[in-house]
């Protein structure tokens, strides 16, 4: 969804958007039918989509000798396999341990508390990346590969030439991203492709309450845990309402959760609300020294900037 509120409020509208942003997809599929079923408890399949992480952490490895060597790695590269098992079906020791590495040894484990749920995820940090760190509601430019825990690819790019828009994927993109760097310099090849260097590369685990939960698209189930490789490229900084404030400066509360800061209460977020305190002045027009930032204009200096004051209602368009 990219449109643009250049307006004043039109709730309607409006509404229209935010429910279409709130159907969210992490990558396009060639079906995008949705598949509801009944809502699990989400904290009781937190439990459940935990010990089946750690459990595939703990019985498949991957080839980190090759991401040893100086250079940039693909994840075409990055082989993900299962530990070997006896005819008892016990698992072996792992081959070859001067090349390769259980996951679990070296993911990191992260938390982020997500509808009231306590959520443990992981991220395989391959290589930092030397450019900028999107913002949770930034579009980012990557390849990536999506599979099941059972290794089934549901979803994956083959040139990166699409960007992605972190505020319409699922939750766990958005956490994960900022976690990583875009590349630090590109070249254009003279077939017209572009060579990136020093980019963002990764692997993240994703629990089921962080991706699709209850409502996956066509070939994923309900439920389902998410793998995805990936590396990042570039990031651009979204405004998605044209406001003249970053979206992700939007997020008022500081909570990474831009669907629940809506200052005039109007049922609009902010990140699509055109005025956002509601006192009739477009935010943009509030950006009284016409510096490109109304977050830093405060004339009546209360504390509180102009385009979430609604007794300042001074704009920029105001005769002299």
């Amino acid at each position: 969804m990219k449109e643009k509120l250049v307006s004043m409020k039109i709730k309607y509208y409006g509404v229209l958007i935010l429910a279409a942003l709130l159907i969210t997809v992490a990558c396009k599929t060639e079906d995008d039918s949705f598949i509801t079923v009944p809502e699990r408890d989400r904290t009781e399949q937190q439990v459940i989509d935990k010990d089946s992480l750690l459990g595939y952490l703990e019985t498949h490895y991957y080839n980190a000798a090759t991401f040893e060597t100086v250079g940039d790695h693909s994840i075409s590269e990055l082989i993900i396999t299962e530990l070997p098992t006896d005819d008892d079906g016990n698992y072996l020791d792992l081959p070859n341990p001067d090349d390769n590495t259980l996951l679990i040894d070296d993911i990191s484990i992260e938390t982020v508390t997500f509808t009231d749920v306590l959520y443990e995820y992981y991220i395989l940090k391959l290589n930092q990346g030397g450019g900028d760190a999107p913002h949770f509601t930034d579009s980012v430019l990557l390849n990536y590969s999506g599979n099941l825990q059972d290794e089934t690819v549901f979803d994956s790019t083959v040139n990166a030439d699409n960007p992605l828009d972190l505020v319409e994927l699922i939750p766990g993109w958005r956490m994960v991203m900022p976690e990583f760097n875009a590349a630090s310099s590109f070249e254009i090849n003279g077939d017209g492709t572009i060579s990136y260097s020093d980019y963002g590369l990764g692997m993240m685990f994703l629990p089921s309450g962080l991706a699709y939960f209850s409502a996956p698209p066509f070939g994923v189930d309900a439920y389902a845990n998410l793998i995805f490789k990936f590396e990042l490229f570039q990031t651009e900084v979204n405004d998605h309402d044209n406001d003249l404030v970053p979206t992700y400066l939007e997020d008022v509360d500081g909570d990474d959760n831009i669907y629940t800061d809506d200052t005039d209460n109007d049922d609009l977020p902010n990140f699509i609300d055109s005025d956002d305190d509601g006192d009739g002045v477009l935010t943009k027009n509030e950006d009284i020294d016409n510096d490109g930032d109304p977050t830093n204009d405060d004339d009546d200096n209360d504390g509180i900037p102009n385009y979430l004051d609604e007794d300042s209602t001074a704009s920029n368009e105001d005769e002299d």
